[in-house]
C-alpha cells in the first residue's frame, strides 16, 4: 500500500474526529421540509422537495461551524434526511441504485442484477485495523452482494452470496455502531460486496444513529446519479475504487459497461460533496492501459486528492481463467507504477 497525498488531507473528516465539526448526516437531519406527508407525494414531488432541502443544506454548510452547530433541529415536520429515505424507498421499486439500472421491483421480492432483494444481509461487522492509517480503527460493515462480477474478487465469498450472514435490522445495527464507537471506532465504514444495492437500508441505519461519527462509503463508484444525489449530505468520506482506465478492461474483468464515464463522473461528484480517498489496485500487465490513464485523469480533474496506490493484487476466485492476470505484480511493475505517479505530478510526502 503506497499513499500519495498533500499535507492538508481529509479536512472535513479530521474536523469531525477533533469534534470541531459535525458529520453531514447530523446537518441534514436538522433541515425541515414543508410537506404534509412524504408517502402521499409522487417521485417528482419528492425530488423537488429534495432539491429545495439540498439548497438549504448547502447554504447552512457555508455558514461558520459555530453558527451551524447552533441551528435548530428539525421539529415535528419531516427532515431532509427523511426525504432521502423516502426517495430510496421509491428507487427500490424500480431499482437504479447503480448504473446497471436493472429496474427490478426489489420491494416485492424481485432480485436485482446484483442478486439483492428487499432485505439486506451483512456477512460481518468489526473494528477493522487494515484500512488507511487515518481511518483505523474503522467500524467496517460487510454487506452481502455486489453489482460487479470481478473475476479476481478477493471478497468473492461475500460478493457472490447476497443472502450470506444476517438480515440487517437498522435499529439493531445503529446500536452496534454506538457500541463500536465506545470501543474506539473512528468511523462507520459501509462496504461489501458493495454498499450501493443497500442504500435504503444504510440510510435507515444512519437515521437511527445519534452520535457524531463520520460515515464512509466504501464503493466501486458505479453508483447512479440518483444515488450520488442521495449520498450528498450523508457521507463524509468516499473510500472509493478506480479500477480501470478504459471500458474494455472493465467489461472483460468485471462485466460492466460504460465504466470510465460513470466512475469518473462519480469521482467528480464525490469530490464536490465530501472528502475522498481514491484507491487504485494495480493489475498485472495493466499499467499503461489502466494505471496511467487513471493517474492522468486524477491529476487533471481532482488534483491533490488522497491517492492510495495498492500493490496487494493476487490471483484468486476465477483469475485463473484469464492467464494475463493470473500472477502477482513484478518488482518492475511496482517500480513503473511509482514512476507513473511522478510523471503525472502525484508526489509523496
Amino acid at each position: 500500500m503506497t499513499t500519495f497525498l498533500k499535507k492538508k488531507i481529509l479536512p472535513h473528516y479530521h474536523a469531525i474526529i477533533r469534534r470541531k465539526s459535525s458529520p453531514y448526516h447530523q446537518v441534514t437531519k436538522k433541515i425541515e421540509v414543508e410537506a404534509e406527508g412524504l408517502s402521499a407525494l409522487n417521485v417528482d414531488e419528492l425530488w423537488a422537495l429534495h432539491k429545495e432541502g439540498m439548497a438549504k443544506y448547502r447554504k447552512l454548510l457555508n455558514q461558520p461551524s459555530e453558527q451551524r452547530e447552533k441551528s435548530e433541529k428539525a421539529g415535528p415536520n419531516s427532515s431532509l434526511f427523511d426525504v432521502k429515505v423516502a426517495l430510496a424507498e421509491r428507487i427500490l421499486e424500480n431499482c437504479h441504485f447503480c448504473e446497471r439500472r436493472c429496474y427490478k421491483n426489489r420491494k416485492i421480492g424481485e432480485l436485482g442484477t446484483c442478486g439483492v432483494g428487499a432485505k439486506s444481509f451483512y456477512a460481518s461487522e468489526f473494528l477493522h485495523l487494515g484500512e488507511e492509517p487515518e481511518l483505523v480503527p474503522s467500524h467496517t460493515i460487510f454487506f452481502s452482494g455486489c453489482n460487479f462480477s470481478c473475476c479476481y474478487c478477493q471478497n468473492w465469498d461475500i460478493a457472490t452470496a447476497p443472502r450470506l450472514g444476517k438480515v440487517v435490522v437498522p435499529k439493531d445495527m445503529a446500536r452496534l455502531i454506538h457500541v463500536r464507537h465506545r470501543e474506539g471506532s473512528k468511523n462507520v465504514n459501509f462496504v461489501g460486496g458493495n454498499p450501493d444495492p443497500h442504500l435504503l437500508t444504510i440510510l435507515k441505519i444512519i437515521n437511527e444513529v445519534k452520535i457524531g461519527v463520520p460515515m464512509i462509503w466504501n464503493s466501486n463508484m458505479y453508483s447512479s446519479r440518483e444515488t450520488m444525489s442521495l449520498l450528498e449530505g450523508v457521507i463524509d468520506l468516499y473510500l472509493a475504487d478506480f479500477r480501470y482506465g478504459n471500458d474494455q478492461c472493465a467489461k472483460t474483468y468485471s462485466k460492466v459497461s460504460n465504466y470510465f464515464e460513470v466512475v469518473s463522473r462519480n469521482f467528480k461528484l464525490a469530490h464536490d460533496q465530501a472528502d475522498v480517498i481514491l484507491r487504485h489496485l494495480v493489475l498485472p500487465g495493466h499499467l499503461e492501459c489502466c494505471t496511467k490513464p487513471i493517474m492522468e485523469w486524477m491529476a487533471q480533474n481532482i488534483p491533490g486528492v488522497y491517492f492510495n496506490l495498492m500493490f496487494q493484487y493476487y490471483p484468486c476466485y476465477r483469475a485463473s481463467s484469464y492467464p494475463e492476470i493470473n500472477r502477482r505484480l513484478t518488482l518492475e511493475e511496482r517500480r513503473r507504477a511509482l514512476e507513473l505517479a511522478t510523471e503525472t505530478g502525484i508526489k509523496t510526502e
